[in-house]
Order: structure tokens, then sequence, then C-alpha cells
């Protein structure tokens, strides 16, 4: 397993390289850049638009402020300076980083704890009413677009007044003197953007335990085990579940990254203070150094999610084995 995690690490180098490599050169390439707005300002002036231009180092080319951003990052953890924010980017980005993830993690435990639960329950009563509840739902899982889900939510929220329309937090939040108050606090938040970013997930995740667990039942193992008396519950749970969860846990890896993405939406129309809204702003406004900060962030949370799965799998398959 230590040589297996080695490995990756040793892999995502050159493929982190390659990604901001390319994100620079396509931000550098796009049209316009930070000081398009600028130079729209009749009130500045060549020599001040000159200075702001090679403070920035736009002046340079693309593969000279790509080498000395890879270099800063890699020996001094130094992401470069948001032009939008006048602050470092890794502490913009540190900032935000912390509410999309507990916003991903929060969706991603909702959709597996529903979805697993009723995919088992759909293949073990195939054709029944619970088999057709769960494919009903999940089809309208898939079909609602996120965007018009979290409108809906955004107007219940405002309609019914049962929830916040939008942010993380209450105004009077750093008021609390309560742990526990703060916690409720943001749980209340949470609440809406957990259900509209996990309902695309959750039906998946129904959908595809429901079709693997269909074909392990099917195995001859399982029927070698029912014919030796073992009862309908203990084949399903004690031999068909552990082969039919493999390809779940496969789909983590996806799952997590997607759900970065993912939630560049929800933020965005839910107003959670997220990194995915500020790189869209960031992207708007050509802030070249948070926009491949977040780009590289993306493809870690990728790597990262698909080794957690492979670990998953080697404990929850004794077979299989990453030699």
């Amino acid at each position: 397993m230590a040589k297996l995690v080695l490995r990756r690490i040793l892999e995502s180098i050159p493929l982190l390289l390659a990604i901001s490599l390319v994100t620079f050169f396509l931000l550098f390439h796009s049209p316009g850049d930070f000081t398009s707005q600028l130079k729209m300002d009749p009130k500045i002036s060549n020599e001040l638009l000159e200075m702001e231009i090679k403070r920035m180092g736009l002046d340079q080319p693309w593969y000279v402020v790509w080498g000395k951003w890879v270099v800063n990052a890699t020996t001094r953890g130094d992401l470069g300076q948001s032009f939008t924010y006048k602050v470092p980017v890794a502490s913009l980005i540190g900032a935000r980083l912390y509410n999309t993830f507990l916003l991903a993690l929060t969706s991603t435990i909702f959709a597996w704890l529903i979805a697993v639960p009723l995919g088992i329950l759909a293949a073990v009563r195939q054709d029944k009413p619970i088999d057709r509840i769960a494919s009903g739902i999940a089809f309208l899982g898939l079909s609602i677009p996120s965007v018009l889900l979290a409108l809906f939510a955004i107007y219940l929220a405002a309609v019914t007044g049962w929830f916040p329309v939008g942010g993380m937090t209450s105004e009077n939040y750093f008021d609390m003197t309560s742990t526990w108050d703060r916690f409720k606090d943001v749980c209340h938040h949470l609440f809406l953007p957990t259900i509209v970013l996990g309902v695309g997930g959750f039906a998946i995740y129904t959908r595809q335990m429901r079709s693997n667990l269909l074909e392990t039942l099917k195995a001859d193992y399982v029927r070698t085990a029912r014919s030796k008396g073992v009862s309908g519950g203990s084949a399903v749970m004690r031999h068909a579940l552990r082969n039919a969860i493999n390809p779940m846990i496969t789909l983590f890896g996806f799952a997590f990254s997607d759900l970065l993405s993912g939630a560049f939406l929800v933020e965005n129309v839910m107003a959670w203070p997220g990194l995915g809204r500020t790189t869209i702003e960031a992207y708007g406004s050509k802030d070249m150094c948070v926009v491949a900060a977040a780009v590289l962030l993306a493809a870690v949370m990728l790597i990262i999610g698909n080794l957690i799965a492979d670990i998953l799998l080697a404990l929850n398959d004794p077979r299989i084995r990453y030699d």
C-alpha cells in the first residue's frame, strides 16, 4: 500500500505540471487580460498602465510567467498574488477551499447513505413497488438540472422561511458564544445546498448499486450459497454485496472531483462562499494565478479521490493487489 501511494504521488508530478502549463497557455492566449478594463478608463494614463502590466508580469512571455510560478509554488509554496483581491492566492484559496470541501463532503455522505441502501432494496425486491419507486426517484434526480433544482430550493427557502436564502452563516454568527449554536447555524445553511448538489450523485449511485447487485446475485457462488441453506439476507450481505460494491468504490474517485466542479454552479446560484464563486469571478477578470491554482486543486482532488478509491478497493477485496 505504501508503494502504491508513493508511486501515485510521483506519477502525479508531471501530470500537474502539464495541467498548469496548459492552463497558463490558455489564459494568456484567450481574449483580453486583467488590464482590459483599466485600458478603457480614460483617467488611467499610459505610464501607469505600463507600470501595472510590468508589476503583474503581463509583459513577459507566458512560459516565463509559468516557469516562475511553478518555481515559487514548489520551493516556497507561493501561488502568486491575486490581481483582484490584492492578497496571496494561497490564503485566498485556503479560506474558501474549506467551504467547498465541506459542501462536497456532506453531499457525498448524503448521496451514499441514501443511494446504497435504496439500491440494495431495489435489487433484492426487483420489479416490486420499492424497485419502481427507487427507479422513479433516480430518474427524476437525473432529469432535473442542478441549476433548476437550486432555483427551486431558493424559492422554497424564500417562501416558507424554513431555510436561509443564501450564505454559509447568519449575520449574528460571530456573536454566538456557544459552539453548538454555531454548529447548528452552519448546518442550517448547509442543508439545502447539500441536497441540491447530492441529488445527481444519489440518482447515479442508486441505479449503479441496483445494477451491480442484480448482476452479482446471478453469480454461481451466490446460487451455491443459497443451495447450502444460507438465508437470502446473508447471501446478499455476506457474499454478493462486497463484490457488487467494488464498482461503486471506483466511482468514488471521479465523483469527488465531479462534486468539486458541480459545487461551482451550486455555489454561484445559492450564494455559498466557496471556491467556485471565486474561481468564476477570477476567470471573468483574468486573474490568472487564482484560476491556475483552482484548476490545479481540482486535479489534485481527482488524484486524491482515485487514490482513496484504490485503497478502499484493496481493503474491501483481498483479491485486488497493486504490485
